[in-house]
């Protein structure tokens, strides 16, 4: 096989001293794909993303696309790369509210084993930084903070029959999930944008998210070196839409 010197060195920092039995059995696979998703992309000039960034999303991404599999086997690589349990945990936690809990609860699941098995103690120590009495009000502040003041009094807002849902999304989306700890505003906006366009389908949420995005500071190029770090995950048409969000989120801002 000619895998590349650098897709070879990827792949060892990701896995120390494992061989992928895939070596064996699907060798022009490989070849491909390990000098596109651990070389070409990665090195693309002008389109990388920082080590612990690019395992930040690849994650979220995952989780979007209900990629269990490739999940188990990128969590151990991930923490070599210098996220925490914390923050892996953090991104976990979060898709529940962007793809429910039939969706999440396996990715939890397997967290917990990969943890465990490498003697991390659970529960990690907790993030919560609200209590019920609060979670609406600091909620409320979150999604001003990240949207703007326009969302002030967006969680009284609806036909009366389904405002309740505003009102969840404030206290449920952002008070219990975005004020915690781990992960911060910038980093809890993007993996939401990843969860989005991982999962399709959801092209206006995608476009609202990828415009709060920029507003905060994680502006059109870095959501294009986002989507472009994780297409090898989610494959072109997916990868397409969420360009066109992007594009679509940055005229709407002009």
């Amino acid at each position: 096989m000619a895998i590349t010197k650098n897709a070879k060195e990827y792949h060892e920092k990701m896995f120390p001293g494992y061989v992928s039995d895939f070596g064996r059995t699907d060798p022009e696979f490989m070849e491909r794909f390990d000098n596109f998703a651990f070389d070409e992309v990665i090195n693309e000039e002008g389109r990388g993303l920082p080590d612990k960034t690019r395992f930040t999303v690849i994650l979220a991404t995952l989780l979007g696309c209900q990629g269990i599999d490739e999940f188990r086997v990128l969590v151990p690589a991930a923490l070599n790369f210098g996220m925490t349990p914390v923050e892996i945990k953090e991104v976990v936690y979060q898709a529940v509210d962007y793809l429910g809990i039939g969706r999440v609860f396996p990715f939890l699941k397997a967290v917990n084993e990969i943890f465990e098995a490498k003697g991390i103690s659970l529960p990690l120590e907790g993030q919560a930084t609200t209590t019920t009495e609060n979670r609406l009000e600091a909620g409320i502040q979150a999604q001003v903070d990240i949207f703007g003041e326009g969302m002030k009094e967006f969680y009284k807002s609806g036909p009366e029959e389904s405002k309740h849902i505003n009102r969840w999304l404030a206290a449920n989306c952002f008070g219990d999930y975005y004020t915690r700890g781990g992960l911060d505003y910038n980093q809890r906006e993007m993996i939401t944008f990843c969860y989005l366009a991982a999962q399709g389908g959801c092209e206006p949420q995608l476009t609202s998210h990828a415009a709060a995005n920029m507003k905060i500071g994680n502006d059109k190029q870095f959501l294009i070196n986002v989507v472009s770090q994780c297409l090898p995950y989610i494959g072109y048409p997916r990868s397409l839409n969420a360009l066109r969000c992007i594009n679509d989120a940055a005229e709407s801002l002009k």
